[in-house]
């Protein structure tokens, strides 16, 4: 899982930019549209930011929980590696 910080900033620029189109094209929906009225533009304006803040929220805190895993993980490794070695080093005396 060796991703490299050029890959990484590829995707997240391909992604940025989709939220910006997409927050361009709701912006012009939404100012074009005649029929609504414009408290209830505002109302889907908010609904969408805070839509938007609230995605940005749950990968972060995926993204941390998954970072944490990770970490017990190597510690467990590391602690299982030292009794295998700590094994075999007695072994040998």
């Amino acid at each position: 899982m060796a991703v490299t910080k050029s890959d990484n900033a590829l995707i997240m620029f391909v992604n940025g930019a989709g939220v910006a189109v997409a927050y361009g094209m709701l912006g012009i929906s939404l100012w074009l549209s005649t029929e609504v009225p414009l408290a209830t533009k505002g109302f889907w304006g908010m609904a969408v930011l805070m839509l938007t803040l609230s995605l940005v929220n749950f990968v972060k805190y995926r993204f941390d929980d998954k970072m944490s895993e990770d970490r017990i993980q190597r510690i467990e490794d590391a602690k299982n590696e030292k009794i295998l070695s700590d094994y075999i080093g007695d072994d040998k005396l």
